[in-house]
């Protein structure tokens, strides 16, 4: 009965769209899924990088193909799901991962840093995700969208203004997603991650300002990077067939602080 229950978390035979996979946590959520037994399509402008995380997820015995995509151009998102559906088909798992920020206080955010920040996280979002509907809608499959929020969505912090209002919209967009495509089989769920320790981040996290952070999450520690496999391959697989416009924090209890 055990291995009953766990297989409903497995993703053979499923083909999974991960956008801005070439670092950070869309590499992560890459490998995850290429674990769980996807044929993971990795997309981001940084090709190079694609192909050595292709290389590294097929030496794991896994399976991945790299396209190009630029989730702020159209015609580009356009094209990687048709490169997509050419290598391995219609992905059934979209994960709507690719975005940016600019940290600076509001009153010094220019028009090119709204427009950065908003492109990416928010337009980018929307496009990849009623592109992957329409792919779907037409092949008549199921499918799940997991767009990538964080729980500056859901709260403020100071110096990330753009950022914060985009993926508050991740998490509006996410429910309109699951309003409107429900009928046709199509999830839509947003995972907010907290505080990630990555190497990127390390060297912050560990600082006397990264410590004063720790403290205020009612646990006391950061993520790291395996506490997110779980969440993601609930929403990503038959584990979580009923979940459609959930928003789901992964911050360690950082979201009930209040601060």
């Amino acid at each position: 009965m055990a291995a009953t229950l766990l297989d409903q978390f497995r993703l053979d035979g499923k083909v999974a769209l991960v956008t801005g996979a070439s670092s950070g946590l869309g590499l992560f959520f890459a490998t995850t899924l290429a674990q769980a037994g996807a044929h993971v399509v990795v997309a981001a402008r940084r090709r190079e990088a694609l192909e050595a995380l292709c290389k590294e997820i097929a030496q794991q015995s896994g399976k991945a193909s790299a396209v190009s995509l630029d989730v702020t151009q159209a015609a580009s998102v356009q094209a990687c799901f048709e490169d997509c559906e050419r290598v391995a088909g219609v992905p059934d798992v979209i994960v709507n991962n690719a975005g940016t920020t600019v940290s600076k206080p509001a009153i010094e955010q220019s028009e090119e840093d709204w427009d950065q920040v908003i492109d990416a996280n928010l337009k980018g979002c929307w496009q990849v995700g009623t592109e992957a509907a329409r792919r779907l809608m037409a092949a008549e499959k199921p499918g799940s969208i997991i767009n990538i929020a964080s729980i500056l969505g859901a709260r403020v912090a100071a110096a990330v203004g753009p950022y914060a209002i985009s993926k508050a919209g991740v998490i509006q967009a996410t429910k309109v997603m699951a309003l409107e495509w429900a009928r046709y089989g199509i999830r839509a769920n947003a995972l907010l991650p907290g505080y990630v320790r990555t190497p990127i981040n390390a060297d912050f996290l560990d600082s006397p300002a990264g410590e004063k952070l720790r403290l205020r999450i009612p646990s006391r520690r950061f993520n790291e990077l395996s506490d997110l496999s779980g969440p993601l391959l609930l929403l990503a697989s038959d584990a979580g067939r009923a979940m459609s416009g959930a928003t789901l924090a992964v911050d360690s209890g950082h979201l009930v602080s209040g601060l």
